[in-house]
């Protein structure tokens, strides 16, 4: 069974940073896309970034220029390095993959940027 587990999240004033990290575990074959959603409350669920097993990269026009996503094959991970944090960037962070042909989520990490 796969399994993905984030961390990093946390409590940050607006204009700092965090960085999020999301490690994938299990019997792991293929590990095609990777990316990061986030639900604010009484929102519904959004694409933040994703990334493909080669390192193509789509963000959404929110965080374009704030946020980067990168990943690292050989340790199954996918990091969001989250810049110039804004208050409308609270919201539960979830990490997505597509692996062996399944679709995994972890279980969320709450961001909250303070004004």
């Amino acid at each position: 069974q796969v399994q993905l587990v984030e961390s990093g999240g946390g409590l940050v004033q607006a204009g700092g940073s965090l960085r999020l990290s999301c490690v994938a575990s299990g019997r792991i074959f293929t590990n095609a896309a990777m990316g990061w959603y986030r639900q604010a409350p009484e929102k519904q669920r959004e694409l933040v970034a994703r990334i493909t097993f080669g390192g193509r990269t789509n963000y959404a026009d929110s965080v374009k220029g704030r946020f980067t996503i990168s990943r690292d094959n050989a340790k199954n991970t996918v990091y969001l390095q989250m810049n110039s944090l804004k208050p409308e960037d609270t919201a539960v962070y979830s990490c997505n993959g597509n692996i062996n042909g399944g679709n995994y989520w972890g279980q969320g990490t709450q961001v909250t940027v303070s004004s």
